[in-house]
């Protein structure tokens, strides 16, 4: 029997979803809100609808015939989306609403890690009164991670002692409109991710990778929805040992017994701090761009993995290349603060290859994220636009093959963090952790 995919998204993660099931004898559809021209080029099919409404997609997929669907976006998934595909019998790949507030809800992310015994979870607080908020901000001793209860796309989070000072802080909080808010320790250390396939109860986990959303070269500049990040030939991340990725597979599989029913992704953000990893955040979803490092190494079919969850077997054993993966976004200018669109893209498919042509056994992929295609080419929105993923054996030559394919990316009205994935910055990460590490 030949399955037939919904993939429900239309951002860069969805295009590296779609690239993976291209790859798999199914018949793949998509739909989401904008007209992604990478994915609707390997899709049978592509409707423009807004994906976070549950009977246009589910009407949808039942036009389509579907027999699975993955949804990308994590406000498909508080929308109920994968609900109301699961009601009509077509099983979904992510959590239904409830299993998503993993993600949705800070708030209850950590109370549940704490009523459950999730270890890494850091001290914490909830508030709906803004004042109060501010009061423990001047009480605390020590800096504060100062997270909007709900979804921000990556944008809301403020650390003091870092980014912003106390008295910023409480400004910050007495001005925004947030209902509830999660005031949490600020960690120290290095952040990365480990992201899991779910289903059944079990868990395959997949390389550790390192995003960077700080917008600026040197990591300098507000947060972004994710600048670039990188992957290692192996498990972990160079300033990684085999145990720090252990413990936070730990925390994810602590994480998924105390979860029932789970399905989809589940992405752990941890910090390696010095006394150990601690968890960031979870997410109920593949991460954007997280899910461009990891999807292209894995050798096993995706739609294998799909097929087993929904037919309650045993998940099949991950397999990877040893290749190490560097990903650069490149955005519009001004972007995240004020974005300029309308700028035509120059990269394609063969200037990519060009630049991997001189790396051996190089690779370079392009992933299209927000862009506006039209019938004299491609132009840029005022969200991230495109990455190129460079995949080779070591993060030096992955690097090179990513930052060459978008070496004219700053003529054309475009951004680029050239830094991700340079020896220098890797080398940064190591010797941060080595100094913590002596402490």
């Amino acid at each position: 029997m030949v399955e037939t995919v919904l993939l429900v998204g239309g951002g860069g993660r969805e295009h590296a979803i779609a690239r993976a099931l291209a790859d798999s004898d199914a018949d793949l559809y998509a739909c989401a809100g904008n007209r992604n021209p990478g994915i609707a080029a390997v899709a049978e099919g592509f409707e423009t609808l807004d994906s976070t409404n549950p009977t246009a997609v589910t009407t949808y997929a039942q036009e389509v015939d579907a027999t699975l669907a993955v949804i990308g976006p994590e406000a498909a998934l508080e929308a109920g989306v994968a609900d109301a595909l699961d009601d009509a019998g077509i099983y979904t790949f992510g959590p239904q609403e409830e299993e998503a507030r993993i993600e949705t809800d800070k708030a209850f992310q950590r109370r549940f890690m704490k009523e459950h015994d999730v270890p890494g979870c850091p001290d914490f607080e909830t508030f709906e009164d803004m004042e109060a908020a501010c009061e423990y901000v001047d009480d605390y001793d020590g800096d504060l991670a100062i997270k909007p209860a709900g979804l921000t796309g990556g944008k809301g989070v403020r650390v003091t002692g870092d980014q912003i000072t106390k008295e910023e802080a409480k400004e910050y909080l007495r001005e925004s409109d947030y209902e509830r808010v999660v005031l949490e320790e600020r960690l120290i250390g290095e952040e990365f991710t480990v992201q899991a396939f779910v289903a059944n109860g079990e868990l395959r986990a997949t390389p550790a990778v390192q995003d960077h959303k700080r917008a600026y070269e040197g990591d300098e500049g507000p947060n972004t929805g994710g600048m670039g990040s990188y992957s290692d030939a192996g498990l972990e991340l160079p300033f990684m040992s085999e145990d720090d990725y252990m413990e936070a597979v730990d925390v994810l599989r602590a994480t998924v017994d105390a979860l029932e029913g789970y399905k989809g992704v589940l992405y752990g953000q941890f910090m390696l701090t010095a006394e150990g990893v601690k968890v960031v955040e979870f997410n109920a979803r593949f991460g954007d761009p997280e899910a461009m490092n990891t999807l292209p190494v894995l050798n096993t079919d995706f739609l294998d993995v799909l097929v087993a969850a929904r037919e309650g077997d045993s998940l099949p054993k991950l397999s990877f290349a040893p290749k190490a993966t560097v990903c650069k976004y490149a955005v519009p200018d001004g972007y995240p603060t004020d974005p300029e669109a309308g700028a035509e893209v120059a990269v394609d498919d063969e200037s990519v290859d060009e630049a991997a042509a001189g790396v051996e056994g190089g690779e370079g992929i392009l992933y299209y994220a927000s862009v506006d295609e039209r019938s004299d080419g491609i132009y840029t929105t005022t969200s991230r636009s495109f990455a190129v993923v460079g995949v080779a054996d070591t993060i030096a030559d992955a690097e090179t093959i990513a930052d060459d394919a978008l070496a004219g990316a700053g003529e054309q009205g475009l951004r680029v963090r050239h830094d991700i994935g340079t020896a220098d910055l890797v080398q940064q990460r190591i010797d941060h952790v080595a100094e913590l590490r002596s402490d």
